[in-house]
């Protein structure tokens, strides 16, 4: 779950990244990124200068750039809330991930004013006529790269009201929090045996393709497998196949090829171990060779699932047919 955070000054975004943090989201501001920028610079950390530095770097290296420097940091396993939020552009990067919720924290213009100036900031406006002129700068400009407070603001997927006491705005997070993750989307069966054959192929030492298997029964996996040399031969990236070290043409010298395929691993593993698939689906990043087809044939396995179309693949489509094996793709 990715929490992005916007709101105008003194609505309590803050007060709401410190609630989230509490509750096991780790926290990263897009001001952090900027002050990290102004550090190495050795310019003063203030607001103006802060704005001032967005909007060069924006202008400079688009107008997502914060957002893309901590996109890079998340990792895919936990919680974040990410405060300062302030330009669509950023919006867009976080967005790539579908688990991302852009919540608008909204106050009063007199209500937000008067939190100012009990946070006693050093540059936090004094006066009225100074807040709203600090309102009308950081709402917009004709500069598409400059900070685009309303839009983004017109963005966001959820508002909650913080206009009463901390408890209550603390009470609408929570509630909001249950009906994110009531709503979130889970990978399908096929999407995560695929995701998981994507791994495996990562393992693969073949020089020319990385390919992987994995077979499933009852939705348990039961064999992976990833092409490469058989065991106890030299890996082929470190020069055990002659034909892939050679780096010829792709469908070229086929028969002259060491390395085991991924679907040919998996069911060989599978008779290693002496389990049995008949009856079993075999999700593989690309499809079948001929010779992988006989094996599955053979093996008992009733239906392939495929991401990528192996280039030479209507024959065997031909034969899993004629066998009565089930064929289906997935979407990349």
């Amino acid at each position: 779950m990715i929490i992005g955070l916007t709101g105008k000054n003194g609505s309590g975004k803050g007060e709401a990244a410190s609630f989230l943090k509490e509750r096991g989201f780790h926290y990263y501001s897009l001001s952090d990124a900027l002050r990290e920028e102004a550090g190495k610079r050795n310019l003063e950390i203030c607001r103006d200068s802060l704005v001032a530095l967005g909007n060069e770097l924006r202008e400079k290296e688009g107008p997502g750039c914060l957002a893309e420097r901590i996109f890079a940091k998340l990792d895919p396993e936990k919680h974040y809330v990410i405060d300062s939020i302030r330009h669509p552009s950023e919006v867009q990067v976080f967005r790539r991930r579908s688990n991302f919720t852009l919540i608008r924290i909204h106050a009063p213009e007199r209500l937000r004013f008067e939190r100012l100036k009990q946070r006693g900031r050093e540059n936090d406006p004094k006066a009225w006529e100074d807040f709203l002129v600090l309102e009308a700068k950081e709402a917009g400009s004709e500069t598409k790269t400059d900070q685009q407070l309303d839009q983004t603001l017109g963005l966001a997927d959820l508002q909650i009201d913080n206009n009463g006491p901390l408890k209550e705005m603390h009470e609408k997070l929570k509630h909001v929090l249950v009906k994110i993750a009531q709503s979130a989307s889970r990978p399908s069966w096929d999407e995560y045996f695929m995701n998981i054959a994507k791994v495996s192929a990562l393992r693969s030492n073949c020089m020319k393709r990385k390919v992987a298997a994995v077979i499933v029964k009852d939705r348990r996996i039961i064999s992976t497998g990833y092409n490469g040399t058989p065991r106890g031969v030299t890996n082929c990236n470190e020069g055990g196949c002659p034909r892939c070290a050679s780096v010829e043409t792709s469908g070229k010298d086929l028969g002259e090829c060491l390395c085991s395929h991924g679907e040919e691993n998996a069911i060989v593993q599978a008779a290693y171990h002496g389990v049995a698939l008949k009856g079993a689906t075999i999700y593989t990043t690309f499809s079948p060779c001929l010779m992988c087809t006989k094996m599955i044939i053979n093996a008992g396995i009733i239906e392939v699932v495929y991401q990528a179309a192996y280039p030479l693949s209507e024959i065997s489509f031909k034969l899993l047919q004629q066998a009565g094996v089930a064929i289906r793709q997935l979407s990349a």
